[in-house]
């Protein structure tokens, strides 16, 4: 199993990023938008904890900050019928301490309004999941504490990316596109410091401006 991937942020892209090692190979890993928030610029060092997932139409690598993410992100597709885009989906919508707390107090309602999450499939995450994330309560309430930077509703537990999404989702945006927006604002400047030091209204107005052009 690929455990960590360590190097040089070679590229972003709107769900994924390159991360070239230094013995030149580059391992292509899909993040949760939290995670692509948190990245530094192209070119900078980077580490992240990964999880290998190998299915018959293909091995995808997906990338967390932290082991906790990690972990969390194996809990979720060991659900049936939850599947590592649904898990990455959840993960960017909420966020790990916001996701810990939907599925620990079965909170169908919130669970159902990520993208690709029907009430059937809430249902099965509260119910064999619920009893069983207590080893994340620690790290999800770290990462519930303010980070420098953010803006907006970052105190609700996540950064300014995962408050833009909310606010996008009240304008009544579809979860799905505002994030699709969203990382395309964040990947668009990965030359330099770009929208990772902005704040929620800069990511909101930025997002607006892709999704009301089409």
């Amino acid at each position: 199993m690929i455990a960590q991937v360590s190097g040089r942020l070679a590229a972003k892209q709107a769900d994924r990023v390159m991360i070239e090692t230094p013995g030149g190979v580059g391992y292509e890993i899909v993040v949760p938008l939290g995670v692509m928030e948190r990245l530094p610029a192209v070119g900078e060092a980077v580490s992240l904890a990964t999880e290998l997932v190998v299915r018959e139409d293909g091995w995808s690598l997906y990338g967390f900050s932290a082991d906790a993410e990690r972990h969390f992100f194996q809990r979720l597709i060991g659900v049936t019928g939850v599947g590592p885009r649904i898990a990455i989906a959840l993960m960017s919508a909420l966020g790990l301490e916001r996701g810990v707390r939907a599925v620990r107090d079965r909170n169908i309602a919130l669970l159902a309004s990520v993208s690709g999450i029907g009430k059937k499939t809430a249902e099965r995450l509260a119910l064999e999941l619920a009893d069983k994330l207590g080893e994340f309560e620690e790290a999800a309430a770290a990462s519930a504490a303010p980070r420098r930077g953010e803006g907006g509703e970052g105190g609700e537990g996540g950064g300014a990316a995962e408050a833009a999404l909310h606010a996008l989702e009240r304008l009544g945006y579809a979860t799905a596109e505002a994030d699709r927006a969203l990382r395309q604002v964040l990947a668009a400047d990965g030359g330099g410091r770009g929208a990772r030091g902005g704040d929620t209204e800069t990511l909101v107005r930025r997002a607006l401006q892709l999704l009301t052009n089409g």
